[in-house]
């Protein structure tokens, strides 16, 4: 049975549930005072299980794509599950579908939540008992997401949370404005594994470098892409002149996956009525197959090391 938990404060309402520690659903409020579900959710929490999206989840042990092969650490190959030539966001059985340990909740100015899950050396194929954790803070207008971990033996760490936002909470995200501080993006194969390059944005419907609306200036054709950042603080901000709602990203990450699916199944979906390019991701996290390329910044996580994620979501009316 799924346990729900919110939070909240006179800006921002917050509700998690335990499987995933996912992002339920984010409300805020628009120009005219109305509350807007931000992040698109699934009606049921039922259908939270093994969902192929990942909705709102906290992903790992690694979050994006690891090559077929696996990876080498201290001079020992690593044999991962792999599924359409490549080991996806943590394999079969990720963190996203585990149940995590409600650690603390508090109420006040600056309400929180922090989860846990423990995962055992050799889940998945990974090396080293590890324990992580995930705080959600609301402190005004801003949500903080902050992911910890701490390993027994060296491992490889990559977290990140997967929620698909759309500040309209329904329809679609073309007419959203967008800016990315980036103006690189990682090169790709055919499996979307790194080839270790990275491709210009410039003149290319990835361009997200001077504010403009989605679906603008280029035919769009759909984001599923690393951006590698310039800028951090902020790395994105995105706009909808409809609601007003302007949503600032900002993370101690080097990359950020965007990922804007054509479609989802808005019969399972309480956001309605959904377009075409529905909602959009903000993935901050280290690269990709990071493992196996030297000249990305390292996902290895030493022993007894502390690892962190922070990412910062702040809410403003325009």
């Amino acid at each position: 049975m799924m346990k729900k938990y919110t939070i909240e404060n006179s800006l921002i309402k917050l509700v998690t549930i335990d499987y995933g520690a996912t992002i339920h659903q984010l409300i805020t409020k628009d120009r005219n005072g109305n509350d807007v579900n931000v992040v698109i959710s699934f009606k049921e929490l039922e259908n939270y299980k093994h969902n192929s999206n990942y909705l709102g989840a906290s992903v790992g042990r690694f979050a994006g794509r690891i090559r077929k092969e696996g990876f080498k650490l201290n001079g020992k190959q690593y044999d991962l599950y792999t599924k359409n030539d490549a080991h996806l966001h943590g394999g079969k059985e990720g963190f996203s579908f585990k149940t995590w340990e409600m650690e603390s909740i508090t109420e006040g100015e600056n309400p929180s939540i922090k989860y846990s899950y423990f995962s055992k050396d050799m889940e998945e194929g990974y090396p080293g008992n590890l324990k992580v954790y995930v705080t959600y803070t609301l402190i005004k207008n801003e949500l903080t997401i902050l992911f910890e971990g701490e390993s027994d033996q060296d491992t490889v760490l990559n977290l990140t949370n997967h929620n698909y936002y759309n500040l309209n909470g329904k329809g679609s995200i073309l007419d959203h404005e967008l800016q990315i501080n980036a103006k690189n993006i990682l090169d790709t194969d055919e499996n979307a594994i790194p080839t270790g390059k990275y491709k210009a944005v410039e003149s290319t419907h990835y361009d997200f470098r001077e504010k403009r609306k989605i679906n603008s200036d280029y035919e769009f054709k759909g984001i599923d892409d690393t951006y590698v950042l310039d800028e951090k603080e902020p790395l994105a901000k995105i706009y909808s002149e409809e609601s007003g709602i302007e949503m600032i990203v900002a993370s101690n990450q080097p990359g950020v996956v965007v990922y804007t699916p054509e479609t989802m199944d808005e019969s399972k979906i309480s956001n309605k009525p959904l377009e075409r390019y529905p909602s959009i991701c903000f993935e901050t996290e280290k690269f990709s197959d990071s493992p196996n390329h030297n000249n990305f910044l390292s996902t290895e996580l030493k022993k007894g090391e502390h690892y962190t994620n922070e990412t910062t979501l702040t809410f403003n009316l325009k």
